[in-house]
């Protein structure tokens, strides 16, 4: 009975996509050349955003998505069903900072669009939120969001970032926190997706110094969205009077991020090069002088101001998952820094000093742990907390207790309280609560081998007592790039998938930083191959295990995880029956001629490298499309507005794979007007993309609907 319910909604989708054929898109080749290497690109045209004729088939394919989408079974329900799961949700409060006496924290309560910045007594009083900016009522559309907040070291003003449309392109205003009133001042273009932003005060709260990207006329146009350095802006004045303080000789791909000292003396900036990974360091002292503390090549990846006139620094340099030093800012030489914590087979990936304690975060593999050590490094003790468990957040308080957020695949996030002599964390009043049960729920942890014998986490979720017959749609998630961690997280959302027989994985790939340097590097530049093939390691892992089968494997990801379905998809199209991919990169061969992929060298290469372009070309998804081929049913989605990725890759992805699709499965790109990569994008649009993903997988994977005792929990 169940093959044959599949098929019948395998049928009916077959109809679906034959019935709607997609808009046909004009060819027009050129040609490229890459180190003699003449490569032809049909769709080249569709980069041009403001073309009419691109806007055309953009709304062509758009119209064609919808017809299909709309079209399914139980879309409208799934849509209120998620829509009812946002309203039932309790509030959730991230981006947690401490200053004396009150916490600043984002809240986000739907069915709020956009998340507000509050400020709270204690994390136990929650009679004391008082809110400081809500977006919402800036902007009735749910458009404008908050990118990032900074608080005055007493408190009493903060600094926003503020941007429209999930453009991220944002300018800074400032807030009195006491009145909540706005100020006078604006300081524009802050924050946008290339470089990001960031900002920190001074001591007395009179101003903050910035990161501040060229103006007009600074620089040539292509040159506007890089070259970020540091500016101080004075509270009360034009930004036209702000002044340079830091940044001439910086890489024209710097990203820096602003730290103020807790008493404000000194100013920390952390510059990166690129999306890479490596790091250098400049610290600004009492006199106003800056001085660089490490360079790129050090191997230095995170350094705090501590309370104690010391600087912590996090190496991996001949220490793959980190190491810990400790240096007095009265001597700002890395030669004399200090080994307080040596390596250990945990990645440190978070360190907080308090006044009397340094609290580390480990990832081990995935999951976390919490180590508390005194100062010098001595008297180490681990925390207790949650089996596989990710703790996403630290702040230290000022009598040297730790506030963290703690969360896995099964329960929400709930912040928790941990005195600085005692191993047992507390519970606070901010505990997330769901507006569904995952008591049903049970999460294991296995291993795939990939293609040259390397361990491969799979974190797979799935109803208790479920059997491992081949049978049960499974949806496989990775990321695999950058160094970040696919730690636990909980969604409630999955308990749609859940209720429909589902099984939820997710994969900890090399290039993420699970497992520290050496885990990133095996999956970056010259070795991105490996990402891939750990992927499809796990997509046969799954299959040969019996969790899942061909026709019940569908994957999803999004970003660097959109390059990886793109590749996914054309290396093995045999695998999984379907594959969503949201604002992904395609084709890796012009991508570096976007702004933000220029920051994305340092992670992918260049074709200006021989070596480089011969690995990107090799795996570029849009150059390996191929005619004739049966490719897998694909949803792609994408963002008008996204600056890290540019919405062309996905439109020249969807016309490549339409045109050479030799199966009758749909390929369809959804494009929002309203959102860019993700960030900032209103809680409405967010249900309706994730009503398409759950409806289009549904319909693929032949799961059937809701039952009244499985849509009641």
């Amino acid at each position: 009975m169940k093959l044959s319910i599949f098929f019948l909604f395998a049928a009916l989708s077959l109809t679906n996509a034959a019935t709607n054929p997609a808009p046909p898109t004009e060819k027009k080749p050129v040609f490229n050349e890459y180190h003699g290497v003449k490569v032809e690109d049909d769709y080249q045209w569709l980069e041009k955003n403001d073309d009419p004729a691109v806007k055309a088939w953009s709304a062509a394919q758009n119209q064609h998505a919808r017809a299909y989408l709309d079209k399914l079974p139980d879309r409208k329900l799934i849509e209120q069903r998620l829509t009812k799961l946002y309203e039932a949700a309790s509030p959730t409060y991230s981006s947690m900072v401490a200053r004396p006496g009150r916490l600043f924290a984002l809240k986000f309560q739907p069915p709020k669009q956009q998340p507000m910045l509050v400020t709270l007594a204690s994390a136990d009083n929650l009679k004391s939120e008082k809110v400081i900016l809500d977006p919402n009522q800036l902007d009735a559309k749910g458009t404008t969001g908050i990118d990032w907040f900074v608080p005055s070291l007493d408190g009493k003003k903060v600094a926003v970032s503020l941007s429209k449309g999930g453009s991220e392109d944002g300018d800074l205003h400032f807030y009195d926190a006491e009145s909540a009133k706005p100020l006078a001042d604006t300081v524009a273009h802050v924050q946008f997706p290339t470089a990001g932003g960031s900002a920190a005060w001074n001591a007395d709260g009179s101003g903050v110094f910035y990161t501040r990207f060229p103006r007009k006329g600074e620089r040539p146009d292509a040159d506007l969205d890089f070259y970020q350095q540091v500016y101080f802006h004075k509270l009360g004045t034009p930004d036209s009077e702000d002044t340079y303080s830091l940044g001439k000789d910086f890489p024209r791909i710097a990203e820096i991020v602003l730290h103020s000292s807790h008493d404000g003396r000194w100013t920390l900036a952390v510059v990166e090069n690129g999306d890479g990974g490596d790091y250098a360091h400049y610290v600004r002292n009492p006199a106003g002088e800056w001085k660089q503390l490490t360079k790129f090549s050090d191997g230095v990846k995170q350094a705090v101001l501590g309370r104690d006139n010391a600087l912590y620094l996090v190496s991996r340099a001949d220490a793959p998952r980190g190491k810990i030093l400790r240096l007095s800012l009265d001597q700002l030489d890395l030669a004399a820094a200090k080994v307080i914590v040596p390596a250990s087979d945990a990645v440190v990936q978070q360190i907080e000093p308090a006044a009397q304690a340094l609290y580390v975060g480990d990832l081990l593999g995935g999951p976390s742990q919490i180590r508390r050590f005194d100062l010098d490094g001595k008297n180490g003790a681990t925390i207790k907390i949650p089996a596989i468990s990710a703790v996403q957040e630290m702040v230290a308080l000022d009598d040297s207790s730790l506030l963290f957020k703690d969360v896995s695949y099964i329960a929400p996030n709930a912040w928790f309280r941990l005195q600085s002599k005692s191993d047992d964390p507390v519970g606070t009043a901010l505990r997330s609560t769901s507006p569904v049960s995952f008591d049903d729920i049970e999460v294991v942890r296995e291993f795939a081998t990939s293609k040259d014998g390397t361990k491969i986490p799979l974190n797979i979720m799935f109803r208790k007592g479920t059997k491992r017959d081949g049978n049960n749609p499974t949806l496989l998630y990775a990321y695999g790039g950058y160094g970040i961690s696919m730690t636990p997280s909980f969604d409630f959302t999955r308990r749609l998938w859940f209720d429909r027989g589902g099984i939820y994985v997710v994969a900890n790939l090399r290039g993420g930083g699970e497992y520290g340097e050496e885990w990133h590097k095996a999956g970056n530049l010259l070795k991105k191959q490996n990402v891939f093939d750990d992927f499809i390691a796990s997509e046969r892992y799954l299959i040969k295990r019996g969790y899942t089968s061909q026709e019940k494997l569908a994957i999803e990801g999004g970003s660097n995880g959109g390059l990886l379905m793109g590749v996914a998809l054309t290396q093995h199209p045999e695998l999984p029956h379907a594959v969503v991919s949201l604002v992904g990169i395609y084709d890796s061969l012009r991508t570096e001629l976007e702004p933000n992929g220029a920051f994305n060298v340092t992670e992918f290469g260049s074709v200006k490298d021989l070596e480089q372009f011969r690995k990107l070309y090799a795996y570029s998804p849009y150059h390996n499309v191929r005619e004739g081929n049966k490719y897998p049913a694909t949803l792609f989605l994408t963002g008008e507005n996204d600056g890290r990725v540019a919405p062309y890759n996905s439109r020249k992805m969807t016309a490549r794979l339409q045109a050479a699709n030799a199966a009758e499965t749909p390929v369809l790109l959804r494009t929002s007007s309203s959102s860019g990569h993700g960030h900032g994008t209103a809680l409405s649009e967010r249900i309706k993309q994730q009503a398409d993903i759950l409806a289009f997988l549904f319909d693929q994977l032949g799961m059937k609907q809701e039952t009244a005792t499985t849509a009641s929990r």
